[in-house]
């Protein structure tokens, strides 16, 4: 994209991306920008459903899938999305999960324990392959699992899985603790990341407060003004 600027919301689940992501295309939007959003994975397109029933259980639990195979399923989902994208639609195409999660999530699992570092697959294959463009940043929302875990089980029903229920990835014991610590170590070596604390003394910041950092970041790197 040469046009378009891409901004891609990060994080471990419970971290509050959804809300972030309403404030941050709000505030674009009073700056005069034209805004367009994606989320993923696309529950209602083909391969989205897939993942849903992978992720509920309902098909082939997602943590018995191979890490390669999983990573094909979330890749393709995203792939579909941009055949309706074209370049200067909009200013800003904001995301809310993208390449990025689908490294963290298949490289944490009790089944990925011999995969190793698949972040360079995963981009070979999303990037290269596929064709997706690459964000302009990632904002990775940083909060401590514990505080996370009680987020997730406050969700109201989801596409794919009723109120108060975690699906398969929610379930699996320490898996949060594992992707936050993965997606502070990619973080720490790539140069379009800006982590932002949500939390301080365990304790969720106010959403306001989060939406500030987020705004600076983008300033910081000349997205805005």
């Amino acid at each position: 994209m040469n046009k378009t600027r891409i901004i891609a919301l990060e994080g471990i689940d419970g971290g509050g991306k959804s809300l972030q992501k309403s404030l941050l295309l709000k505030r674009l939007r009073a700056a005069g920008h034209t805004v367009r959003e994606l989320s993923f994975p696309n529950y209602e397109g083909f391969f989205g459903r897939q993942i849903g029933d992978m992720l509920s259980g309902r098909a082939t639990p997602a943590d018995q899938v191979d890490s390669r195979s999983m990573c094909l399923w979330f890749a393709l989902d995203r792939w579909k999305a941009f055949q309706n994208y074209h370049d200067g639609e909009s200013d800003f195409l904001v995301l809310n999960r993208y390449t990025l999660s689908n490294a963290v999530y298949q490289s944490v699992r009790e089944i990925d324990r011999a995969s190793g570092d698949n972040w360079p697959w995963v981009k070979a294959l999303e990037h290269g392959e596929l064709g997706l463009p690459q964000p302009d940043l990632y904002v990775l929302f940083d909060l401590d699992p514990a505080a996370a875990q009680q987020n997730v089980d406050k969700k109201g029903e989801r596409e794919y899985i009723e109120a108060g229920q975690r699906d398969v990835y929610e379930s699996q014991r320490d898996l949060l603790v594992k992707a936050r610590a993965r997606y502070l170590e990619i973080a720490a070596h790539e140069p379009n990341f800006a982590v932002i604390s949500c939390a301080k003394e365990g304790r969720m910041d106010l959403p306001e407060k989060i939406a500030e950092r987020v705004w600076a970041a983008l300033t910081a790197r000349g997205l805005v003004r």
